[in-house]
């Protein structure tokens, strides 16, 4: 946990700094700041809009009298999507926008939720891992025997 926190609160911010400099080294200084804009309004947009449709798709499932697990998974990522897109930077939006739009969202919500649920049940979540693996059926038995030498 100790290398989560500096990862988040030391090295994020270097690259991010390190980023923009190259950036405005690039293009120049206006047009970056007019660019982490742009990036900061499409984000709010995007967040916003996303969130609308998970809290209605979240508010359906309820309505069903189904868990809403995809929904809540949906809800969280857009939260920390949105979070990283409002954060001025050019990798933390990379980041956040991976975590809301839909066809990406989809992916992290289903490498989230098989890491989670390793991390959180053990070796209980085996049977629950999809698997691509056939058992060999039941009549392919080989009998043989052990020699000791």
């Amino acid at each position: 946990m100790p290398l989560v926190l500096l990862l988040l609160f030391v090295v994020v911010p270097i690259v991010e700094i390190y980023v923009i400099v190259q950036v405005g080294q690039a293009i120049g200084v206006l047009p970056t700041i007019a660019l982490l804009i742009v990036d900061a309004v499409i984000g709010t947009w995007l967040f916003r809009r996303e969130g609308r449709r998970a809290w209605e798709a979240l508010q359906q499932a309820i309505g069903q009298h189904r868990v809403p697990t995809r929904e809540v998974a949906d809800g969280a990522l857009i939260v920390v999507g949105g979070a990283l897109m409002l954060a001025p930077g050019f990798v933390t939006d990379g980041v956040g926008l991976l975590c809301v739009l839909p066809p990406t969202r989809a992916v992290l919500r289903r490498v989230l939720t098989g890491w989670l649920g390793a991390r959180l049940l053990g070796p209980a979540a085996a049977p629950l891992r999809r698997t691509t693996r056939r058992r060999p059926p039941d009549d392919d038995v080989i009998e043989g025997e052990v020699v000791d030498e």
